[in-house]
């Protein structure tokens, strides 16, 4: 009976791929969590705040902390909408200095700076901080508490 012979590589390829496995499957959750805010930027800069929405879990539970404290998706879309309701309030906005952070498989935080470039009649330019932290879902990666501070 003639034995098959096993690829001497095969072991080393085998520890390899054990290894950089959860590397791959976390850089893939950060990719997809910077796609949703790249998303949200075009969302909002196109003046869809529905559309900029998306990236938040639609749940009683999501939050958001800035000046207040609200709980629940309805609340939050009112709070932005109130807060935005012109395409002058809204302005433009930009993401910068974001850190993606994972926290497992299914969870991770997200820090970084804001800034809205408005006219005076918009309000002026605004800028601050945020952390957040993204819950995957089966509908991708969404955000379940939102903690913006603006300076």
């Amino acid at each position: 009976m003639k034995r098959k012979r096993i690829c001497p590589l095969l072991p080393g390829l085998l520890v390899v791929a054990l290894f950089t496995a959860p590397a791959l499957r976390a850089q893939s959750g950060e990719d997809a969590i910077r796609q949703v805010l790249a998303n949200q930027v075009s969302a909002w800069n196109r003046g869809d705040v529905v559309t900029f929405m998306r990236g938040y879990d639609d749940s009683p539970q999501t939050t958001f902390i800035g000046k207040s404290v609200e709980h629940g998706y309805e609340m939050i879309l009112a709070r932005y909408q109130r807060s935005y309701a012109t395409r002058e309030a809204m302005g433009q906005l930009e993401f910068s200095g974001l850190e993606v952070r994972m926290l497992g498989q299914d969870h991770a935080v997200v820090t970084g700076h804001f800034h809205l470039t408005r006219s005076q009649a918009g309000g002026g330019d605004a800028s601050g901080i945020f952390s957040l932290v993204f819950e995957k879902e089966p509908s991708g990666w969404k955000i379940i508490l939102d903690h913006t501070s603006s300076s």
